[in-house]
């Protein structure tokens, strides 16, 4: 039910012709209807980011937000001070229909960067959007479908807590998808009595070990943006831990459908470090491999090919990741293929036909780890961004 699974939330998707695709939903409004307003963030680093990460970033600040405003079809990014102003009357646009304050409203937008949106359809889809706001499974879906850029599907989850509580949500992100968030706009509600300070703390704790962990082709956005809103319309107020846990369950879940929607991809592939020094040190390792194109283009075409993966996790400098290469083992699909830094099982006896690709390594140093996922790169993936336009 994505994001209006949580009770006091409301949702649309519309088609405002923003997008280049004939006929596809592009704008996407939730609208928080308390009676709390609490409201947490987390956005990309990337020093280009987007006008509407500027002023979203700002708004949340404060702990406070009553609804959000998303757009497919452009990014309003590297768009200077007139792509902030399109921001900002979105914002007041929204805020003018709902008569609440232009800063209780954050804005979303992905797509094409370098390019000013056509605000006007923008403007006039958030009034579609919201004269059709609803708190029907299908207005979550119709929400989730708006922000798709090159989604094949879109991803959505719901959880629900020991006491009747709900978090609900919905993500956008298939390409551009590096271990610094992703290309991604996810919006996570809640029907839980929060304050901010417990949304903040749970988001950005669940943010770190699912969105921050996977890596589809290395690149970060200049958009991504996570929002985990609270209505507290359940009355209910959870145990810290549950609801902290329930969050971080539903980061998970968004980050590993990204990963199964990546661009052209024929193998999600999930890689755990064991035997580290630290838990920084085998996600780091971890890091390495994920970003091998050469490992990557192998398993694409199902080749378990074990030197591309401790080539990789020989880049790491002793000093972050401290380990013996004459004790590393690496296993594929159950099958160990290296063992002491050298040759063990014959690769051949690797089943590469699985969709979901194994890669087990230990450093044999210590007692920590970590795991990232990614993508295999294919064909496929070249020709969707060299053709690539909102």
């Amino acid at each position: 039910m994505s994001v209006t699974f949580a009770k006091g939330f409301e949702a649309a998707g519309v088609v405002a012709g923003i997008s280049s695709q004939t006929g596809k939903q592009d704008v996407a409004l939730v609208v928080n209807n308390g009676p709390l307003n609490a409201a947490a963030g987390v956005f990309t680093s990337n020093r280009f980011c987007a006008a509407p990460v500027q002023w979203s970033r700002k708004q949340v600040s404060d702990g406070e937000l009553k609804a959000v405003i998303l757009n497919s079809g452009g990014a309003n990014a590297c768009t200077g001070e007139e792509g902030y102003q399109q921001t900002v009357r979105t914002a007041e646009a929204v805020a003018l229909m709902m008569h609440v304050e232009p800063s209780e409203i954050a804005v979303c937008s992905t797509g094409l960067i370098g390019e000013l949106l056509p605000l006007d359809k923008v403007i006039e889809g958030a009034q579609k959007a919201f004269d059709s706001l609803d708190s029907s499974a299908q207005a979550g879906s119709d929400a989730a479908h708006a922000i798709m850029t090159t989604d094949t599907k879109p991803k959505t989850v719901n959880r629900l807590g020991s006491n009747e509580f709900r978090i609900g949500g919905m993500v956008k992100g298939s390409g551009m998808i590096a271990p610094q968030l992703a290309t991604m706009l996810c919006v996570i509600t809640t029907d839980a009595v929060v304050s901010a300070g417990q949304l903040q703390a749970a988001l950005t704790a669940a943010v770190d070990r699912s969105f921050n962990r996977i890596d589809v082709d290395g690149c970060m956005s200049t958009n991504d943006t996570v929002l985990l809103l609270a209505s507290g319309a359940s009355g209910i107020t959870p145990d810290p831990d549950e609801f902290n846990g329930l969050v971080a369950d539903c980061c998970s879940s968004l980050a590993r459908q990204i990963i199964g929607d990546g661009e052209g991809a024929s193998h999600d592939i999930r890689i755990r470090v064991t035997g580290a020094t630290s838990e920084d040190a085998a996600l780091a390792c971890g890091r390495a491999v994920a970003a091998s194109n050469l490992l990557k283009c192998a398993i694409s075409g199902n080749d378990p090919n074990w030197g591309r993966v401790v080539s990789s996790l020989g880049t790491v400098p002793a000093d972050v990741a401290p380990y013996d290469p004459n004790e590393v083992s690496v296993t594929i699909n159950g099958v160990r293929i290296c063992a002491n830094g050298g040759p063990d099982r014959d690769r051949s006896e690797v089943d590469m036909t699985l969709r979901e690709i194994d890669i087990d390594i230990d450093l044999n140093a210590g007692e920590s780890e970590a795991c990232v996922w990614t993508d295999d790169l294919t064909h496929e993936y070249v020709h969707i961004n060299a053709d690539y336009e909102s």
